[in-house]
């Protein structure tokens, strides 16, 4: 048996891991394939076998939905009161998060992982409940039914002909320490339906007509064992290699999936994201967002949405900006070493299919050693950003203009030149028009060069009709010349647009650390800090650091601002837990900006507050992650030169 030699850097990752680890409280997940199978009660038994061994457990929720044998169980347990919500006129009880972490349990069951909370709560969901819990340093027991895990949600809904609402990320049963499954045969769970164990008996006979049939319990017991076996898999490969005893495979997967605008797109990623967890894959997920593509505001969030929502999931996510969209993917993926693509097969027409080809056939012809797998949805081309934009009426007046200049010129100096200079000066007209990056202009410019050349140009003159062989071949020659040097204008600027988009953010990190470098005070740094940003991103920027346990502006962008109970309580947050929230991010995403905390090597020392200006437009991962690396080297300056003070 072979061991790996591990080095000084590979220590230095697992003790930070392990350290983290100790931090962080321990999730155990009961995991069912539905309803009824003993979840609950299961975890309850825990609960009082812990509880005899002295360790200091409380219920948090428990949903009993009227089932006696759950009320009983619970009644030698402490409860914590729960939280009364007004919505709409009603009175909703919901879990006391602020309770729970003043009470500070050991253990504390929170039933229904799943479960939407009511609005106005600090969390949308209940997953979300949890992992604050766990960031806190507290141990938590919870239940989950497997068709709420979000990356089945598509399986989930073919099997049970419904689309389930509520889901918990991934990476949450990644968080855990242990999952239990909670086994029940179809037969048995029928049986405990009919005698009253699961609901009250107006609510099994609406359950029996609807979930609970045979061949949907077995189709979702299926999916839980796959799911439990998948987890054991995984952590004996990571065992493994944290022994270093041998390689798993002797090559890495790695899958890329293609995103766009389009609600389907989830499908894309909720598969791909399956086919890696099957493969212990890497996976990423790029969207490509072109100018030769109009599309909405509304539809850019759209895009931006899915793109979360495969980072949520753990891809790595990336938007590309180019002309030629299967030439960006397919150098994207063996710049990245990509195994196999995951794109979205597009129905259409063969007329179309004929003359404009499709995205999924390109990028086969060009897979070479890369696996191609086409995923099917009814895709609709026009919010697609795979293919060029209906060029404006403005540029087709561009391209007959130019060609009209040309053509006066060549008229006004025809006697002093001959056929190959009047020719060359045609090609620096549609070299003009293709400059400004509009591909049916430029062919609109190419067919009337042709055409006025021979008209005007070519004997006989002022006819179309040709029967000169030689001169029917140089026009054709002429046409594929201009073609030629349009595409080639047009890839060169849709290049040059995508070579200054990474210099602006490589620029952005070098301008700010030079400002900072030469910047002494915190609240120099913080006022040269955020007039950066607010540049930067086009949003209004405030800092906020701690003062007699109270968070102060101590820098902002704009005019006097005064921030309110609500985003008050957002930025504490976020400054106690050092996780991010607000708007683009899963934590009170309805908020209006985006708070970041300062993290320095020990905690957090302040907040960023970062608002956009135009409210409707999301920061895009990239952005984001471009304000993540911003806000580090921010978090790094202040605390050297408070060092420096000492």
């Amino acid at each position: 048996m072979s061991k790996k030699r591990h080095s000084p850097e590979d220590f230095l990752k697992l003790a930070k891991e392990e350290e983290s680890h100790q931090l962080r409280g321990k999730l155990k997940i009961f995991l069912g394939a539905s309803p009824g199978v003993g979840k609950t009660y299961t975890m309850i038994e825990e609960a009082h076998m812990q509880r005899a061994q002295g360790l200091d457990v409380i219920i948090g929720i428990i949903e009993s939905h009227g089932r006696h044998e759950i009320e009983t169980l619970l009644s030698n347990l402490e409860i914590l009161p729960r939280q009364k919500i007004e919505y709409r006129g009603h009175q909703l009880t919901e879990f006391d998060l602020d309770a729970a972490l003043k009470r500070n349990p050991g253990i504390i069951l929170i039933d229904e992982m799943a479960h939407t909370n009511a609005p106005g709560l600090r969390h949308a969901k209940r997953w979300q409940d949890i992992k604050e819990l766990l960031d806190r340093g507290i141990n938590v027991y919870t239940t989950l039914n497997v068709q709420h895990i979000e990356s089945l949600n598509d399986n989930v809904s073919q099997i049970l002909h419904t689309h389930i609402k509520e889901t918990v990320p991934d990476f949450m049963l990644e968080l855990a320490d242990s999952i239990e499954l909670i086994d029940l045969p179809p037969e048995d769970l029928l049986k405990r339906l009919q005698e009253g164990k699961v609901y009250i008996p107006e609510q099994a006979s609406l359950a029996v007509e609807h979930f609970f049939r045979k061949g949907n319990l077995s189709a979702l017991r299926e999916l839980a064992l796959r799911i439990t076996a998948e987890r054991v898999e995984a952590q004996v490969l990571n065992y493994r290699q944290d022994l270093g005893i041998k390689h798993v495979w002797p090559t890495k997967e790695k899958l890329l999936v293609c995103v766009s605008a389009k609600y389907k797109s989830t499908k894309l990623i909720r598969t791909t994201r399956r086919m890696a967890s099957r493969l212990k894959a890497e996976w990423l997920a790029v969207y490509v967002d072109t100018p030769e593509v109009r599309i909405s505001e509304e539809k850019r969030n759209s895009a931006i949405q899915n793109l979360h929502l495969a980072e949520r999931l753990g891809a790595q996510t990336t938007i590309l900006t180019g002309l030629n969209v299967s030439k960006e993917i397919m150098d994207f993926a063996r710049e990245h070493n990509i195994t196999s693509i995951v794109i979205g097969k597009e129905i259409r027409s063969r007329l179309r299919d004929l003359f404009f080809g499709s995205l999924a056939d390109k990028i086969i012809r060009q897979s070479g050693e890369i696996d191609v797998y086409l995923i099917t949805g009814e895709f609709d081309d026009t919010a697609l950003p795979f293919k060029y934009k209906r060029t404006s009426w403005r540029s087709y007046g561009i391209a007959i203009m130019i060609t009209g200049i040309v053509t006066a010129l060549n008229y006004f100096f025809h006697p002093y030149l001959n056929n190959s200079s009047i020719a060359v000066l045609y090609l620096m007209g549609v070299a003009i028009t293709a400059s400004f990056g509009e591909y049916g202009a430029a062919l609109l410019a190419s067919i009337l060069s042709m055409l006025f050349f021979r008209f005007c140009f070519i004997p006989p003159f002022y006819c179309l009709t040709m029967n000169d062989a030689p001169s029917n071949l140089s026009l054709l020659l002429f046409f594929i010349f201009t073609q030629i040097i349009s595409y080639l204008a047009i890839i060169s600027r849709r290049q040059v647009q995508a070579i200054h988009l990474a210099e602006h953010h490589t620029n952005a990190l070098y301008s700010l650390s030079r400002q900072l470098a030469s910047t002494r005070g915190v609240d120099n740094l913080l006022a040269a800090a955020t007039r950066y940003l607010a540049e930067l991103l086009d949003s209004d920027v405030i800092a906020l650091l701690p003062e007699n346990n109270t968070l102060t502006i101590h820098a902002k962008s704009g005019p006097v601002a005064i921030l309110n109970d609500k985003e008050k309580s957002i930025a504490q947050w976020v400054y106690d837990l050092g996780q991010s929230a607000g708007l683009g991010t899963d934590t009170l995403p309805l908020a209006n900006a985006t708070y970041i905390p300062l993290l320095a090597s020990k905690k957090s020392i302040g907040i960023l507050r970062v608002c956009p200006n135009q409210p409707e437009r999301l920061f895009t991962p990239e952005q984001m992650r471009l304000l993540e690396s911003c806000v580090n080297q921010i978090a790094l300056a202040i605390e050297v030169d408070r060092a420096h003070k000492l």
